[in-house]
């Protein structure tokens, strides 16, 4: 029997654009900037002597928002100040998992749709110590090779511990693959977390390395949000948070799960409750629980 907590409906969601959004855009052309502006409240019409209004305010452009990207693989928001994405979704089930796609024929390239100031290269991973490693995991789309090669993108790259990257995180990427068997669907939403800690004058800092020229970030720790379509409808929430250091491989990785808030908390995303609205039959597994 699975131990763990039942979510309760009526959550606000708000990942983003939405994950529920999100993974209905998987093949969805981003939105011009004319349509995310016609979302904004629009200011009342004042005098000339009173602060602008909303049209005078945009007409030279926003300095900024929420960068979308959507690819064969996965749906992506891209983070412009850490040079790497705030998440990444992908849809993963038998078919998927599946196809004649070869690793050897992908090379990590950098992201002409990310501005020149914003984006990583390879030259910020050379001589790093950290590997390049992927939010959207190549193995995960067998099923094409464009699919594959779309993971490569170093906007779906992060700077990642080596050890953690080729040993326990692989593992865990390796259980998420797996799940796939007992499931119709898994989504997989994947990020980067860069969490406090106490310092030697007891205060908490957020301190975290930064790479290369263009001063790519290293996070903390990782977090991976499973969400397991059954085939007959009920949904179970998995979520997991590694830190990026050498973590051992044989420790079982239900010691990596935790409550689904936890990362909501760290990470300023909200996660569920556009699948409650979908459905009540939703159970969250947390530490202690075991896996089927």
């Amino acid at each position: 029997m699975l131990r763990g907590r039942w979510l309760l409906p009526g959550v606000s969601l708000a990942l983003g654009a939405g994950l529920g959004a999100a993974l209905t855009a998987r093949r969805r052309p981003e939105p011009e900037p004319e349509g995310l502006l016609s979302l904004l409240p629009m200011v009342p019409a004042v005098a000339a002597a009173g602060p602008p209004a909303l049209p005078e305010l945009t007409k030279y452009g926003l300095p900024g928002l929420t960068q979308l990207r959507s690819r064969q693989s996965y749906v992506l928001c891209y983070d412009p100040r850490s040079r790497s994405a705030l998440w990444v979704i992908e849809q993963l089930n038998r078919d998927s998992l599946s196809g004649a796609s070869d690793r050897a024929a992908c090379d990590f390239q950098e992201d002409d749709s990310v501005h020149e100031y914003h984006r990583a290269t390879n030259a910020d991973y050379r001589g790093s110590g950290f590997d390049r490693g992927h939010l959207a995991a190549a193995a995960n789309h067998k099923w094409s090779q464009q699919a594959m090669r779309d993971t490569f993108y170093l906007s779906n790259i992060v700077p990642q511990n080596p050890h953690l990257n080729q040993n326990a995180w692989n593992n865990l990427e390796k259980y998420s693959r797996s799940l796939t068997k007992h499931n119709k669907n898994v989504y997989v939403c994947t990020g980067p977390l860069y969490l406090p800690r106490t310092e030697a004058d007891g205060k908490m800092y957020v301190k975290y390395q930064v790479i290369g020229k263009n001063h790519v970030a290293v996070p903390t720790h990782f977090f991976k949000v499973l969400i397991l379509e059954k085939e007959a409808g009920d949904i179970e929430l998995r979520s997991y948070v590694m830190p990026n250091c050498p973590v051992d491989e044989k420790i079982p990785l239900e010691r990596f799960l935790v409550p689904i808030e936890s990362i909501e908390r760290a990470s300023g995303l909200l996660f569920v409750p556009n699948i409650l609205k979908r459905t009540n039959n939703l159970k969250a597994i947390t530490a202690g629980a075991s896996h089927s």
